[in-house]
Order: structure tokens, then sequence, then C-alpha cells
């Protein structure tokens, strides 16, 4: 008697978009978790006693799951958002985290970074208390609060602060500030999710592979051939990786084709 299929572990993922061309296969990235769930409605019909005398099966629901260890720009776009504007070169955004600055008693300004790459404030605070300042509109600076030449975010400002009253400049100390702002980078992907009309729906064609080799090799392989994501969750948590998360909707292609499953043997 042949050893019977065993299936262990959550195997290989690859996501191919189908609704454009060429549809570049993803690897969703170390898939942790991979699910199907085929749940069909039935109606049963009743005579004059307990249980049905018949059953039939109506419409056939196709769901899935995948879970992914590794969090890919290009397996979200590809799989929910379907944006055109994706970029996987350089433009990215730095966080500098209470990056430390020091007023001067001559000048009630400091330049943090170049006004060239400077991206938003994420506030202050005093470095030696960790208590915050107020941002204010230019002109209203004081002692514990302070404004950005520029005002906006996103790339509107110039990165000069400007402080007032003891905090720096003529009749001010110098002044210890921890300063949190973002700065534009050449690193990185960049993932611009714009409102799109409604019907805007990215599908796609999944393959799944899993070998359990005990004790002989046998592969196990499933390809949905039409899918699309109706939920992305990313769940952030103390003492616990990101799992970017995927709910999936199956349904047949052109050819009335659903899924596939082939297996390494008859058994």
């Amino acid at each position: 008697m042949a050893t019977p299929l065993a299936v262990f572990g959550p195997g290989i993922l690859i996501l191919t978009r189908t609704d454009i061309t060429p549809g570049a296969p993803i690897n969703v990235g170390f898939v942790q978790e991979f699910s199907i769930e085929a749940a069909a409605t039935t109606k049963q019909l009743y005579g004059q006693k307990q249980f049905p005398i018949a059953a039939a099966r109506g419409t056939v629901k196709l769901t899935g799951k995948f879970k992914s260890a590794v969090v890919s720009g290009y397996a979200m776009n590809a799989a929910f958002y379907g944006q055109s504007a994706f970029s996987s070169t350089g433009s990215g955004v730095a966080w500098n985290i209470g990056s430390t600055f020091t007023t001067s008693t001559t000048s009630s300004s400091v330049q943090v970074g170049s006004s060239l790459t400077f991206d938003a404030d994420l506030g202050i605070t005093y470095a030696a208390s960790g208590l915050p300042l107020q941002r204010v509109s230019t002109g209203s600076e004081a002692a514990g609060k302070y404004s950005v030449t520029g005002g906006g975010i996103q790339g509107t400002a110039t990165g000069l602060y400007n402080f007032g009253g003891s905090d720096g400049g003529p009749g001010g100390a110098a002044t210890a500030l921890k300063i949190t702002y973002t700065s534009l980078t050449a690193a990185g992907q960049s993932l611009i999710v714009t409102n799109q009309m409604i019907g805007t729906t990215p599908t796609f064609q999944l393959d799944y592979y899993t070998n359990f080799n005990q004790p002989t090799s046998k592969p196990f392989v499933v390809r949905i051939f039409q899918g699309v994501a109706s939920k992305h969750a990313m769940m952030f948590k103390l003492e616990d990786y990101m799992i970017p998360e995927f709910d999936v909707d199956m349904f047949a292609n052109a050819s009335d084709q659903v899924f596939t499953a082939v297996f390494p043997e008859f058994s």
C-alpha cells in the first residue's frame, strides 16, 4: 500500500494579477497560513415528518485567507489596492525620532535637515524635562511654542523651526530640544493609495505548492484561477510580529474553471 499523502506546513503561495498584462508573479512573502473554504446554500424539502425527504444544493461560495511573514508593497498592491502609481524606486520617507537640536541666544531659529528633503514636523519635546512644545502659526512663537517656516506637511515646509521667549534668541537661553520629523529619502518603495472609482477591482490567480517529504517527497499543488481580495489587515501587537492578512473571494474564470488540485498519486 502506498504511503498516503500528508500535507504539512504553509507551503509557497504565488500571486499573479489577471486584470493586467503582463501580470508579474509575486511571492506573497513566506506565507504563514493559507486556507480555502467552500460553503454552499442548501434547501430541504419536508413532508409530514421531522427529517427532510430531499435536499438540494444552491449557490457555492468559495473563500480563502492567507497571511505572510514579509511586508511586501508589491504583494499588498497586487492583492488588494491595484494602484497604477506604485513606485519601486527610491521615494521613501525616513523618520528622525527625537533628534537633539539646541537653540542659541543669538538666533531664534534652528534648521532641521535639508530644506529640499524636509517632509513633515512630528513634534518637539524639551530634552531635559520631556514636556512637549505647542506648534503655532509663524509669528506667534513664545516660551513653549514654536512654528515651522512654510507651515505645511509632505514637503511644503522648509525644516526651519522658529522659537521665542526663553527658548532661544535674544533675551532667551540656549535650550536643548528633541525634534521628531520626517524627510524624503531615495530608499524604499512608496504605495500611495488613491480614491479610485467603485468597481475598480484587481483580480489574480493563486498558485500554491507544498511538499511534505516524510517518508518520501510528495508535493501537493492547488491553483485558484480567479480571486479578488475582500479584506486586507495589518495588526501591530506588543511582543509579536505584524502579519499582513488577506481575505479572498474566489470565482470562475472565462472557461468556468474555479480551482484545480493536483495530487502526486492515486490514493
